[in-house]
């Protein structure tokens, strides 16, 4: 496996194969592609009942409120939501990828994704962020900024993921 640099990466776009919408070919770096923060914020509720059981069958949507951001969200310290890049990423059979958060960002003390920034080949979707406040103030959210980047590495072989997140449009 490789990871795409800046003429690979737009030739894969070129080609077709490789999906960004929307896009603008500014938001290709030197091995990487820049997506902006989506409008929809999915936040679990302040408090419960008892515990949130994390079992294999358990729902991650359950119990949760999905929210369009009008100007900004407000992410308190401590705190995590689910976000969704604005971009929809569509990924041939040989292509994987790998959400990472910018510096830029990471330097207020935002991470962009908490444990799973691997995208599997074939997908078709919003990228769902992780985000969580590290720092010690709340954080304003705001929709379009460049919030993480997507690293594409080519696979040995073809393979296409049809989990249950494959074609998800929402946090």
């Amino acid at each position: 496996m490789c990871v795409l640099t800046h003429d690979e990466i737009l030739k894969e776009l070129d080609s077709g194969r490789l999906k960004i919408d929307p896009f603008n070919r500014d938001q290709v770096g030197a091995a990487s592609i820049d997506l902006h923060l989506g409008r929809s914020i999915r936040k679990l509720p302040r408090s419960s009942n008892g515990p949130l059981h994390v079992t294999d069958d358990a729902d991650p949507m359950v119990g949760t409120e999905l929210l369009e951001i009008q100007d900004y969200f407000v992410l308190e310290p401590g705190d995590s939501v689910h976000g969704a890049t604005l971009e929809r990423v569509s990924l041939p059979s040989n292509l994987c990828a790998w959400i990472e958060g910018r510096s830029r960002i990471a330097r207020f003390g935002l991470t962009v994704h908490v444990s799973s920034g691997f995208v599997q080949p074939g997908v078709s979707n919003v990228q769902v962020l992780e985000l969580a406040n590290l720092s010690s103030v709340p954080l304003a959210l705001h929709p379009g900024i460049r919030i993480c980047q997507i690293v594409l590495e080519r696979t040995e072989g073809h393979a296409v993921y049809r989990g249950r997140f494959a074609h998800q449009a929402t946090p």
